[in-house]
Parts: structure tokens; sequence; C-alpha cells
């Protein structure tokens, strides 16, 4: 079997007495749109910025790219990071920046000032086409619909061509026909580029379209994990109150 990307083996995270993550164990594998599902404050955001080292575990390991991640230094880890995208709940767009400058802004940090005078149009171009935003690329985020700042934010995730995204609630404060784009737009990302996608969600209809596997975080622990319809299916009432 093809080794995960992403591998969380038995991680522990508490604040104070808040034991948020209990002995959580999960995998992602090359290709595999996983979502992870949990009430507010179950620990889903917790668990995202332990697997970039952004939060450190108190117990347990979690490696990427086969890579143990808290035995890394900077300049590993941020090499580490270059190959992952991040797409925020907030978006994270400059608001003093138009939409070419927002999207070059990762270029400036990874990319050499030779490779950026000869590619950085192709790629500005390429990524907005791939949202289907291409006439945006002199506008500010101002200027933009919530949807469009999403769909923006998401070119700038794949401007760098990761291998991982990481999706924190993508859909949330959209109206339902933008989230249904959004998510459609996820499915599409994953086809094209083969990436490997931790989607963390509320919306069951972004998890229904978006998952090929869901787990759900409850207690701390990895309580349920499986394919959608089979937890929908499922009569254990822990599990049915997320579908009712």
């Amino acid at each position: 079997m093809t080794n995960a990307i992403i591998e969380v083996k038995h991680v522990r995270k508490s604040f104070g007495e808040n034991h948020v993550l209990r002995d959580f164990s999960m995998e992602v594998w090359p290709g595999e749109n996983l979502v992870i599902l949990g009430k507010s404050g179950s620990g889903k955001s917790v668990l995202i910025k332990c697997i970039i080292n952004l939060m450190t575990t108190d117990d347990g390991a979690i490696k990427v790219f086969g890579e143990d991640i808290s035995e890394l230094d900077q300049d590993a880890l941020d090499k580490i990071r270059a190959r992952i995208g991040f797409l925020f709940q907030s978006n994270a767009l400059y608001d003093s920046m138009t939409v070419r400058e927002n999207l070059e802004f990762p270029l400036r940090r990874h990319w050499g000032k030779e490779q950026r005078k000869k590619g950085a149009d192709e790629a500005v171009m390429e990524a907005l086409e791939d949202v289907g935003l291409a006439h945006t690329v002199d506008m500010m985020p101002a200027e933009l619909s919530g949807g469009m700042r999403k769909r923006i934010a998401l070119a700038r995730t794949l401007i760098l061509r990761p291998e991982i995204i990481l999706y924190d609630e993508p859909t949330t404060g959209l109206d339902p026909v933008t989230a249904r784009e959004i998510s459609d737009l996820i499915v599409q990302v994953q086809k094209k580029y083969n990436t490997s996608s931790v989607i963390i969600s509320h919306d069951m209809n972004c998890i229904r379209m978006t998952s090929n596997r869901v787990i759900m975080l409850i207690g701390g622990t990895c309580y349920a994990n499986n394919t959608f319809p089979e937890l929908q299916q499922a009569t254990d009432p822990n599990i049915k109150e997320f579908f009712e």
C-alpha cells in the first residue's frame, strides 16, 4: 500500500484542564480529500495547526511526507510548509494589494528573482483561470464578493502547486449557491492536481460533495472513520445528531 502522506499517531494536546486531543490518530492518503467533522471547540483547528507545527503536541507523533515534523529544524520545516497550501476561514487577503499582488506574494518568498521575472505572470493567470476569475487580476479585494475572495484565496494557495491543501471551514459565511460552487471547486482542484486535502467543515453539503472519507472528532478521539454515505446510515446517536 502507498505510504500515507500525513500520519498522526496517538497525539495528545491539552490547554490546562481542557484535553482537546486524546490519543488521536489518523492517516491521509495521496490524492484523498479527508474531512474532519466535529462540534465547535472539538479540536479540529488545533489538529490542523499541529499538522503544520504552528502548535506543538503534548505527546504522540505527526509525520508529513514521511518526516516527523517535531524533529525538523526551521529550514527543513519551511521546506515542508512550502509544499502545503492553507485556505484560511477568513481568506487572509491583503486589502492594500491587487489580486495580482496577492497572488505574487508567495512567489516573492519561494521563487528567485529570475524565476519570478520569467514565470510570475503565467503562474498568476493560470491560478486565476483555475478558479474562474482571470478577469479580476487588477481588482482590489474590496471590489470582490465573499465568494470571489474565497476563490482568490484558493488561487493564491494553488500558485505554488501544493501537494497538500488544508481547508479551514471553506464555505463558512457563504450563501448556499456560492458554498456549493466552492465545494465543487475543491473537487476540481483535487482532480486536476491530485492534491491530498484535509477539510474542516460543519457544512454537511460541502462534506457530502468533497469528501472521500470523513473522520468524526468527538471527545478528542477519532470516534468514527468512514465514507459520508456510511456515516449517514449510522445508528449511533453521537453520529446521527450531525445528520439530523
